[in-house]
């Protein structure tokens, strides 16, 4: 049939049961990694899963968070305001925000979500307010349980190799680039 074009690889001869519990990593640096989070968990919720979205790196002031936290089945947290990590690192409030997501996505897990979405984790490896061993650990505690979806710029080679699902985000062209201000509603 000539060359692959919907499914590049084959398939394997092995057809197991569907079930819950497996790992997604979303990174690049390309847009659209929340926006694939938020398709996923409308779908899920429109199944009748429990929810949960637990947000990393951001301060809850993005279009999303009102509607998200406003839908059946799903239970929307962010810790909360901190400013941005530029180039001097981040403060104790960055330690303190990341601490509490990874604290309420553990819980979620542990108290039985469907599908667990945290968003923009791989971030906290990138900033070093996280470690590896953490997201790992998430990994290990969701595995044939909850589904969990991570996202953020990069990931790591270790999460990458854990993960059943790795779609990365290439960036072709972005207006940023142009001088182009980010706006709400689009890209944020």
């Amino acid at each position: 049939m000539g060359d692959r074009v919907y499914y590049p690889e084959e398939r394997s001869d092995t057809v197991r049961e569907a079930r819950y519990g497996l790992i997604h990593v979303c990174y690049g640096q390309g847009v659209g990694k929340t926006s694939r989070c938020i398709g996923l968990a409308v779908r899920a919720s429109g199944a009748g899963l429990k929810v949960v979205w637990s947000q990393f790196m951001k301060d809850g002031q993005s279009s999303e968070a009102g509607i998200l936290a406003g839908l059946p089945g799903i239970t929307y947290r962010s810790p909360g305001k901190h400013p941005f990590i530029l180039s001097k690192g981040p403060t104790s409030v960055h330690y303190e925000h990341a601490e509490s997501a990874l604290r309420f996505a553990r819980q979620a897990a542990e108290e039985g979500a469907d599908l667990l979405i945290c968003d923009e984790i791989l971030n906290t490896l990138l900033f070093g307010v996280l470690q590896k061993s953490q997201l790992l650990d998430l990994m290990e505690l969701c595995r044939g349980k909850t589904e969990l979806v991570m996202s953020g710029a990069d990931a790591a080679p270790e999460i990458r190799d854990q993960a059943d699902y790795v779609t990365e985000f290439v960036q072709r062209k972005h207006p940023y680039y142009e001088g182009h201000m980010a706006r709400r509603g689009i890209e944020y």
